[in-house]
């Protein structure tokens, strides 16, 4: 159950709660629970039996596929105010998981009971939009993967990824195999194109560290 102190520091994250009806506030309350994951923790594996979907207040959770010869691949992350739409579909649907989802950054979630979940979507029209939002948007970034996947060689994606989080902090703390987990690929190709960009002078390589020290020239690269 949520207290009402709770309440409003959730509903903070999910604009849905501050507009919600007055009984789907009050339901909200009586059947969602709050708990704390740590980074590092499977959340779910694929095969799971889902039981109940979570809506982050803080933190990030993954969520990725591992093939046949071990590679994985990033489908998406969700955070703050956000949830994962392939627990909403194996809930909506009574499937097990189809994929794995682990917490990246130490997070602070509701979890809403299966059941529960359920019913407010045949209920609440607004819980119903707010799902079919979440398919909508994770939609749009699992054809963007499968876009750059099809086709875009591997060194614009290497290259866009060390653009995008080299402008959050630079050097990038990352290692070669968790570039490779990220993009689909094998630590052996990432290695080899990340020695590449090092000999056209467009980053540095460290100790689990990679520098951008030619961004224009990476942003070029991305571009292609």
């Amino acid at each position: 159950m949520i207290d009402s102190a709770q309440f409003d520091r959730i509903a903070a994250s999910l604009p849905l709660l501050r507009r919600a009806d007055p009984s789907l506030a009050r339901e909200f309350r009586q059947g969602a629970f709050l708990v704390r994951i740590p980074a590092g923790r499977e959340v779910f594996a694929e095969g799971d039996r889902v039981d109940a979907i979570a809506l982050l207040v803080s933190g990030v959770v993954r969520v990725y596929k591992v093939g046949d010869t071990g590679r994985e691949i990033t489908l998406y992350r969700f955070g703050t105010g956000e949830s994962c739409v392939l627990t909403a579909n194996a809930i909506l649907s009574t499937q097990t998981f189809s994929a794995i989802a682990v917490v990246e950054q130490d997070a602070e979630a509701i979890m809403i009971p299966a059941d529960t979940f359920r019913g407010w979507v045949r209920r609440y029209e607004a819980w119903l939009n707010f799902v079919l939002d979440l398919f909508s948007q994770r939609l749009a970034s699992v054809m963007e993967i499968v876009d750059e996947v099809a086709f875009r060689r591997m060194d614009i994606r290497v290259a866009a990824l060390l653009l995008e989080r080299s402008r959050a902090q630079n050097p990038v703390n990352v290692t070669h195999q968790e570039i490779a987990a990220e993009l689909g690929s094998s630590r052996e190709v990432i290695s080899r194109i990340l020695e590449n960009l090092t000999r056209q002078g467009l980053i540095r390589m460290g100790r689990g560290t990679i520098e951008v020290s030619d961004a224009r020239g990476l942003e070029l690269l991305a571009l292609r």
